[in-house]
């Protein structure tokens, strides 16, 4: 039985498939350099910060690298193995399974194997997929289906379409977020969340842009017919966030403001963020979870637990 420290939503596995699969093709996270990882490793992290439960995902790019075909074996092959992997520590690891978008129907097929087959703890989807956001009508059968299982969805953002990385300046650092602001911006000004009431939304990294800018993203109602300013600001507060890189003493006040109480979960990042860089992030989470505020409680787990029941700790019995 896990002990009752964080659960993790923001954490990224790279299996050695797929760790080959970028390579050969040149790809990373952004200009991101691939860090290593395995099974064990993961596990001395999680120890080493107190984290009981670390629920892994794949980050960008995803599996999808032009293929329809590939991308289905690759999703496949990825998600079979982090089921493996959670089956064998099902208190410490859980799983967002990876899909093939922009190939809808490949995504359609692995989300019902991973939800229905696998029993994963819900998919993962990037910000964009072949410059189409995660509002685009072509996703609605998704939805649908994500719908239809009450799927828990976590949005990691990618590299925006079209727009070239600053000189050494990978897209993590800064891109990342503004993608994840343009997916969330156009999920809500479709109402995406309103039409499909089941699903439940992390966007990564404090939902990019989202708290300090979310009145301003409102103004899209000025532009869009059937929805209001109060429906898209309606919408925004219905996603979930996770802290990863986000816990900053300038960013906090500006998130809790805008969150709705239970919505602000745990995120490392890891293994991509090292230790030395999010231990900061994680020492003024620390200094401000006894700040009283109703959005910050529940951070390290409760809301995690309320999200994911899987991940409860229940009585001592084992």
């Amino acid at each position: 039985m896990a002990t009752e420290g964080r659960i993790d939503v923001h954490q990224h596995l790279i299996p050695t498939r797929y760790r080959r699969a970028l390579d050969e093709r040149g790809l990373t996270a952004g200009g991101w350099p691939t860090p290593d990882w395995d099974p064990d490793a993961a596990l001395a992290m999680m120890d080493r910060r107190g984290i009981a439960t670390g629920v892994l995902s794949i980050s960008a790019p995803g599996v999808h690298f032009g293929d329809d075909a590939q991308a289905r074996e690759l999703a496949r092959a990825v998600n079979e193995e982090c089921a493996e992997l959670v089956r064998a520590h099902p208190d410490r690891f859980g799983q967002f399974a990876v899909l093939t978008l922009p190939d809808v129907e490949g995504a359609v097929a692995e989300a019902v194997h991973a939800l229905d087959v696998l029993g994963a703890d819900g998919v993962s989807l990037l910000s964009n997929a072949g410059g189409a956001y995660l509002g685009d009508p072509s996703l609605d059968p998704l939805w649908e289906v994500l719908d239809e299982r009450a799927a828990v969805v976590f949005v990691h953002p990618t590299v925006p379409p079209g727009l070239p990385m600053l000189p050494g300046l990978p897209s993590p650092l800064l891109d990342f977020p503004f993608d994840t602001t343009r997916a969330a911006l156009q999920m809500a000004a479709r109402k995406v969340l309103a039409r499909h009431p089941r699903v439940r939304v992390i966007l990564s990294h404090a939902g990019g842009f989202v708290p300090f800018v979310a009145s301003r993203l409102a103004g899209a109602a000025q532009l869009v017919e059937g929805i209001t300013e109060d429906d898209i600001l309606d919408e925004l507060r219905s996603f979930y966030v996770d802290t990863a890189l986000s816990s900053a003493p300038s960013a906090l006040p500006s998130i809790t403001a805008f969150l709705r109480p239970g919505h602000l979960l745990y995120g490392s990042d890891s293994p991509f963020a090292p230790d030395s860089w999010s231990a900061r992030f994680d020492h003024v989470l620390d200094e401000a979870l006894g700040a009283g505020d109703p959005v910050l409680a529940g951070v390290d787990r409760a809301n995690a637990e309320a999200l994911l029941p899987r991940l409860r700790v229940g009585p001592a019995t084992a």
